[in-house]
């Protein structure tokens, strides 16, 4: 059967999915997808590809798909309609927000860009009062050309030499620091978790920025500086070659996040409404893209 290949630009929530690889008797983002063909009769097989897979808990405000439609399909359905039909076909939690016709050569993980952010406001020990300046010392010993074997979770025969294009400080609307901002063509597994967490450490007292250096400079000799939530993570925006005008880079409005309280007893019961504002943060973006 003759297919034509079209991209989707996706997100969801982390919440509602055992992550984002098939597994059985759960659900996760790849199944749910496959699930919503199927129902269509838009399956076959390997119609499906996903630019990145993330665990558990971590929210995609926009992630990228291929899919391989029936060229009768295709060729006939606008994008508006297209959009309709799959979102009336996938969970609660999870919406695909644009679409485009691409060409077959084109290969879906060959992203250009992948960009994170991570609300460092999560984190159990972050204090009130931020020192700037050591949390952008922080961010920027992340950034360049590193061996991050200690700041990820290594698997069997990957390289764990990466560049990171960019780490700086998450600043909400009202200029307070909320997390950090973290571009890279690709990441290792656990990678931004793992640098949240050393960052944020810095200007909590937990480790020091030689901790980071050594970390980074030294990834023979073990060192962990701890790994952070999944809630707090989120996969902002991916770029490839064919992705170009699907979503702007512009940083969402966040004046009206909450601030963290003082008391670590009253900081456990806020995490609650930090998960809310970061899915009602999702829920705003993709409003604005399917209206």
């Amino acid at each position: 059967m003759e297919s034509d290949r079209v991209m989707v630009a996706f997100g969801y929530h982390g919440d509602a999915f055992h992550g984002s690889q098939v597994q059985p008797g759960i659900r996760t983002v790849e199944g749910s997808l496959r699930l919503a063909l199927e129902r269509l009769g838009w399956w076959s097989e390997s119609c499906l590809e996903i630019s990145s897979r993330t665990d558990a808990g971590v929210s995609v405000r926009m992630n990228l798909a291929r899919i391989d439609l029936p060229s009768s399909v295709s060729g006939s359905i606008e994008e508006g309609n297209l959009l309709r039909a799959m979102n009336n076909n996938l969970p609660i939690g999870m919406v695909v927000w644009k679409a485009r016709e691409i060409p077959q050569v084109t290969r879906i993980r060959h992203s250009s860009s992948r960009h994170y952010l991570y609300r460092t406001e999560v984190i159990s020990d972050w204090p009130q009062e931020v020192d700037e300046k050591l949390f952008n010392e922080a961010c920027s010993l992340i950034e360049g050309h590193h061996d991050f074997t200690n700041l990820c979770r290594l698997e069997e025969k990957k390289n764990p030499v990466r560049t990171v294009d960019e780490c700086v400080p998450w600043m909400s609307s009202d200029g307070r620091v909320i997390g950090i901002s973290v571009k890279s063509q690709a990441f290792l597994w656990n990678q931004v978790r793992r640098i949240a967490s050393a960052v944020s450490g810095a200007v909590s007292g937990r480790n020091t920025l030689d901790d980071i250096r050594s970390a980074l400079e030294n990834p023979e000799v073990p060192l962990d500086l701890g790994r952070s939530p999944s809630d707090g993570l989120m996969l902002w925006a991916i770029e490839n070659e064919e992705s170009d005008g699907m979503t702007d880079g512009s940083m969402p409005d966040t004046s009206w996040f909450s601030t963290p309280p003082r008391d670590s007893r009253e900081h456990t019961r806020w995490l609650a409404l930090a998960r809310l504002e970061m899915a009602t943060l999702l829920e705003r973006e993709w409003l604005k893209r399917l209206n």
